[in-house]
């Protein structure tokens, strides 16, 4: 489900703590950790893909950062952002970041992707699969036999063949050796139907079934599939939503209470690049991971330092009907 489109979903309580698997910090993974990895970052322009992106490049991986949008030429989204921006936050980051438009709709394109990946390095060690484009054709309100059949088949079309072809071109180079990491980001770590269309159910649904699905079969290949989903993202679309920015993002909670609990893109990166790093990641294969449960395992932090546990928060303030503004949010942080 989404709160002012954002993701709501159940989850067990346990406490942080680092177990097995790659030491983390207040980042997601040791400095280096990934120095000579190939990541392939799909949707990196904004949000999640650029936080991922970033945190992938701040462990050391050098990182194809993929997308419609370029200083020269803008996308159908309309947005500010682009892929050269990410790459250069890569840089800064200390990975190296290669930026390549891409339209993942486009087989031709996805071709052009894969050939100079395999002439550059000839291989990719961590794939994730982060191509979404579908928030202008979404309608939360209306019931689907109401709203626009064509806006609702280019929703499925933009958010579940995009991966498929993206899977069908790329994984050959990720196959190519054994320990690679597959993530595909969704929306939710439950099947819970939430009332959000059947559209977007059915594309945030059907990525964490590829997951399953990869988690199968890619495990005789030696390499990880599995899914992953962020908490209350505050991407730049849903900063500019509550009329904040990443530096007075609290002020977002007078208009949805439940904003406290916002996490920044580079949480979730963190949560995948964490994953990149552990040497027995293969024990989440075909899971969908959250990043609060990620958090859990590997005890990296948020930007401004705090674990935000959306999870937590979501079963014991959101689904008791707990009046959110009566909760101290550093309990959950």
């Amino acid at each position: 489900m989404t709160v002012d489109d954002q993701t709501v979903t159940d989850s067990a309580v346990t406490d942080g703590a680092v177990v097995d698997g790659a030491a983390a910090v207040d980042g997601a993974a040791a400095d280096g950790a990934l120095a000579g990895r190939v990541a392939v970052v799909t949707g990196a322009t904004r949000g999640c893909g650029r936080g991922i992106a970033v945190e992938l490049g701040a462990a050391g991986a050098t990182v194809y950062v993929t997308g419609r949008t370029t200083r020269d030429s803008a996308s159908p989204m309309k947005r500010a952002e682009t892929i050269e921006e990410t790459a250069e936050l890569v840089d800064a980051a200390g990975g190296t970041g290669i930026p390549v438009r891409c339209d993942f709709s486009v087989v031709s394109d996805v071709d052009a992707l894969r050939d100079r990946i395999e002439a550059e390095h000839g291989r990719i060690d961590v794939l994730v699969d982060d191509v979404w484009g579908g928030d202008p054709f979404v309608d939360f309100e209306a019931s689907y036999w109401e709203s626009s059949l064509d806006n609702a088949v280019q929703v499925v079309r933009n958010g579940l063949e995009t991966h498929l072809i993206t899977l069908h071109r790329l994984l050959p180079l990720v196959v190519k050796r054994r320990g690679g990491l597959v993530v595909e980001v969704t929306d939710g770590d439950t099947e819970r139907y939430w009332g959000t269309g059947i559209p977007y159910y059915l594309v945030k649904s059907g990525v964490r079934a590829i997951g399953r699905a990869l988690g199968a079969d890619l495990a005789e290949h030696g390499v990880t599939g599995l899914s992953v989903t962020p908490g209350f993202l505050r991407s730049e679309m849903m900063l500019e939503h509550f009329g904040v920015t990443e530096e007075n993002w609290r002020d977002g909670a007078a208009k949805d209470p439940h904003y406290v609990m916002a996490e920044s893109p580079r949480y979730v990166g963190r949560a995948i690049a964490a994953l990149a790093a552990d040497p027995d990641v293969s024990r989440f294969a075909g899971r969908t991971m959250a990043s609060w449960t990620l958090m859990r395992e590997y005890g990296f932090t948020d930007v401004d330092g705090s674990r935000p546990d959306w999870g937590r928060w979501f079963e014991e303030v959101y689904e008791t009907k707990t009046d959110p503004t009566t909760v101290d949010p550093a309990r959950y942080r």
